[in-house]
């Protein structure tokens, strides 16, 4: 067990960017805990663990990933190295080696944000044709931030991030929640990421879960005290006082 206190990565998902960090990274600061936020390019699965693996390279010593939405899948994909001590999951999935959000998503209700989503051409990370996603702005606020005050929510909407359609398809290669202790942050208000999809893959990789019923997908914002004081407990679960 390492005798310093890990650093933590924070990964934002899609339609959204690191400022989404913002309050959670001060509260992490206010307990004197190391922490980068990743500015993931969302283009796709292995482009974006490879880009995550490439940031973790920077870092000296063992490391807590956490994942928003989509980041869940990319530490998934790219947290199975040894220094990586474990994973946080918030409002997040958490895909098995070889599934896809696709196939997660066939199996429940499909989220109220996907009849908001608007595809718009854009070449691939690997320059082939291909198309990104973005949420209609007058959507935003009520299926991605509607416990966020609205005028911010309007701001979040202007700025959002597209994200490669190919990431609802691809697959994890490797399921890093096997080999490392996992939290899960579950929101059950969340009209994103449906409730049901973070409940059933939390539970089915063992995760230390908590759920927030009333949060929206974006917790980051609305309650980054309830998001930070998740990673603390399983910053301080990872090494000795």
């Amino acid at each position: 067990m390492p005798t310093t206190v890990p650093s933590v990565v924070l990964v934002h998902g899609g339609f959204t960017d690191t400022s989404s960090w913002i309050g959670v990274v001060a509260e992490l600061q206010r307990h004197r805990i190391p922490v980068l936020a990743a500015a993931t390019p969302l283009r796709g699965l292995a482009y974006d663990a490879a880009y995550l693996s490439a940031f973790l390279d920077r870092i000296d010593g063992p490391v807590v990933l956490v994942g928003h939405a989509y980041g869940g899948a990319v530490i998934t994909a790219a947290g199975a190295a040894a220094r990586i001590l474990g994973l946080v999951y918030v409002s997040s999935y958490l895909p098995e080696a070889g599934e896809s959000y696709t196939d997660l998503q066939d199996r429940f209700a499909p989220a109220p944000a996907v009849a908001s989503l608007q595809r718009s051409p854009c070449p691939r990370a690997d320059e082939g044709p291909g198309a990104e996603l973005t949420i209609r702005a007058d959507a935003y606020p009520e299926v991605f931030a509607a416990d966020v005050a609205a005028d911010l929510a309007q701001v979040l909407a202007a700025i959002q991030r597209p994200i490669a359609e190919s990431t609802l398809t691809d697959t994890a290669p490797v399921a890093a929640w096997r080999s490392k202790p996992t939290w899960a942050l579950i929101t059950g208000a969340d009209r994103a990421m449906p409730p049901e999809i973070q409940r059933f893959t939390a539970h089915r990789a063992g995760a230390s879960v908590q759920e927030a019923e009333t949060a929206s997908h974006a917790i980051t914002l609305s309650q980054p005290g309830l998001v930070a004081d998740v990673i603390i407990r399983a910053v301080h679960a990872l090494r000795p006082e």
